[in-house]
């Protein structure tokens, strides 16, 4: 049985930007093939910081499946679902900065100072190693639309960084450290009584969310397929 993890990715950013987030180079927000520019219909990409998080694959209006990293080669990653290959793994982000003059106009707008422009010509590439990121519980989440437009991204000073995801054996061999503790599972998560955490924006407008992401097998079914228990004490829980 393989002990898989779920995680969840935190934005901080007061400068707005674009972000395209990709597991095995498939799109998270619409479950297409990784591109390096921002397309609008369908929106593949999250505007920062209305997006203060993004905890899974977009699959609905309001809903996504949890990232829960899985090894490459069973079948579990969104990567080999929809490609039938298990090639990349990994995470793969890009990030755009808004144009200067339009963040200032949007500064004026709000009667405040207006920021330094960011500096992102320095790229960060890591090579995929042998993990993916493959679609787990549903939650509840929204991914916002784009409320200024894609003209608003400076597509001259684009970042790029490919994150690996490593198992424990891997993080040893690589840090020299031993790996963390095993996170909680939900149920104890809550029966310690420790926060769950919502957000509200009723100015912002969430997308549908992607079909082909909605059509994939979570680590659970996929695991009952295949005659297997991949996720330990995997019950729900109600916050």
């Amino acid at each position: 049985m393989y002990q898989a993890e779920a995680m969840w990715i935190q934005f901080d950013s007061f400068y707005p930007f674009a972000i395209k987030v990709a597991a095995g180079k498939i799109n998270a927000v619409t479950g297409d093939a990784w591109t390096n520019a921002l397309t609008t219909c369908p929106q593949d990409y999250l505007i920062l910081p209305d997006q203060p998080w993004l905890d899974g694959f977009s699959i609905g209006k309001g809903q996504i499946r949890q990232f829960v990293a899985m090894p490459l080669g069973q079948g579990y990653t969104a990567e080999e679902q929809l490609t039938g290959a298990a090639e990349h793994g990994g995470l793969q982000i890009f990030v755009l900065p808004m144009k200067r003059e339009i963040y200032e106009l949007e500064q004026l707008k709000k009667n405040r100072e207006t920021y330094e422009f960011y500096d992102l010509h320095n790229p960060l590439r890591c090579v995929a190693e042998s993990m993916g990121l493959a679609p787990g519980g549903l939650m509840r989440q929204e991914v916002y639309e784009d409320r200024y437009g894609i003209d608003a991204w400076d597509t001259s000073a684009i970042s790029r960084c490919f994150v690996s995801i490593v198992n424990s054996t891997q993080y040893l061999a690589v840090t020299g450290n031993q790996p963390p503790t095993v996170p909680p599972t939900a149920k104890q998560y809550t029966d310690a009584g420790l926060p769950w955490f919502d957000y509200y924006a009723a100015d912002l407008r969430a997308l549908e969310g992607a079909e082909k992401l909605a059509r994939l097998d979570s680590v659970a079914t996929k695991g009952i397929k295949n005659g297997k228990t991949p996720l330990a004490e995997n019950e729900s829980v109600s916050p």
